[in-house]
């Protein structure tokens, strides 16, 4: 008897870990948000915005919770009405497909150009759906943006046929009118998002983003300098990626330098992630073992220090990069709290930025995350 009953409880045991497999614990959340930009001819604006709204929206996403876990953000971009396209392929191009790396995320946004073109918002919805990796975890959140200032209606592909297949993947449509709201309305862009389950948003798209200066900015851009000095590149492409970061601190700041506050910001959240290439992300992640790290594609001064020297050095940039990181975190509560207060005076919120962000946070909640 005592025999049967062990077994019965090995076997229940066994059903159990079965069920919830490691490959299914490690599974974790994700925020998938693809954004579709018209850069036609009178798109500069728009892809102004985007340029300058990056990390303001990645800096709210890095709030989501789903129950006590953080999920995961990837980011995807498409360009489409660009009459430098190839017009077989509907003037529409990947730009990038979902992505974490968010130093390549502003690199490709900064690459974009505009130029005058015919704008087919359905064939660039469902060219999209087709080539995007969405996934099908359950309780990730998949949203499209799609942006513009042309009918809806526009181009051979259906939008409505195309929406029916975004639904099927559970991806929700969200279109941005670059206009008034009611010429929006007449060009089936709120059409578009009611079928789509997501929200209508206009933007004036031309309009000057005002950014709020705040009494701590200048000591977060002086700590963003710090925090680079603690980035150890590794690998192939080490080098490149950690030149990619330098160059996207300046992209920022030629917008303006609040732009730039927003991107260190963005520099001390754990969305933030480079163990492709920095070994102080790669060690803290596990994803590297630093005894087979080609030393000859470590910068110079490293090249000739042992395994042992080599992990003291990660060790303690490690420590010095949490320090700073929190450090900007703390001044980004003071600056948060006096952006607020500012805003409640009278300053006006920047337009997309706001529009999308209330947008994913209303239908972020409608499947259990949280902020």
């Amino acid at each position: 008897m005592k025999k049967i009953l062990i077994l019965a409880i090995v076997l229940s045991t066994s059903i159990a870990f079965a069920a919830h497999s490691p490959e299914e614990k490690k599974k974790k959340q994700t925020i998938k948000v693809a954004l579709l930009l018209d850069t036609s001819n009178s798109m500069d604006g728009l892809i102004n915005q985007a340029k300058a709204q990056l990390w303001e929206i990645v800096n709210e996403l890095s709030y989501a919770k789903y129950g006590i876990q953080k999920p995961n953000l990837e980011i995807a971009l498409y360009e489409y009405g660009n009459s430098t396209l190839p017009m077989e392929e509907g003037y529409i191009r990947q730009v990038l497909q979902f992505s974490n790396d968010l130093d390549e995320i502003s690199e490709q946004l900064f690459s974009l150009t505009t130029n005058g073109g015919q704008e087919y918002c359905g064939a660039a919805i469902q060219t999209s759906l087709q080539e995007l990796s969405w996934g099908k975890n359950k309780d990730d959140l998949r949203l499209l943006f799609i942006a513009g200032n042309e009918p809806f209606t526009q181009g051979k592909i259906n939008y409505e046929e195309a929406i029916a297949d975004a639904k099927e993947k559970d991806v929700v449509i969200n279109t941005i009118y670059c206009g008034s709201y009611s010429t929006g309305v007449a060009g089936m862009w709120k059409h578009g998002a009611d079928i789509g389950g997501g929200d209508y948003m206009t933007i004036n798209h031309n309009k000057k983003i005002i950014h709020i200066v705040t009494p701590y900015d200048t000591e977060i851009l002086i700590l963003n300098k710090q925090l680079n000095d603690t980035y150890i590149f590794y690998g192939n492409k080490g080098y490149q990626k950690y030149a990619s970061q330098q160059k996207q601190d300046l992209n920022a700041e030629t917008l303006e330098a609040p732009v730039a506050v927003k991107r260190t910001i963005t520099k001390s959240t754990r969305l933030y992630d480079n163990s492709s290439w920095d070994l102080v992300d790669a060690v803290n992640k596990g994803s590297v073992a630093i005894e087979k790290v080609d030393k000859s594609k470590l910068p110079k001064v490293l090249q000739d220090t042992t395994t042992e020297e080599l992990k003291k050095i990660i060790s303690k940039q490690s420590r010095k990069r949490k320090e700073i990181q929190a450090k900007i975190k703390e001044l980004d509560k003071k600056r948060r709290k006096f952006v607020n207060e500012k805003q409640k005076s009278g300053a006006k919120k920047d337009e997309l930025n706001s529009v999308l962000i209330q947008a994913i946070k209303r239908q972020a909640k409608l499947k259990n995350y949280s902020w």
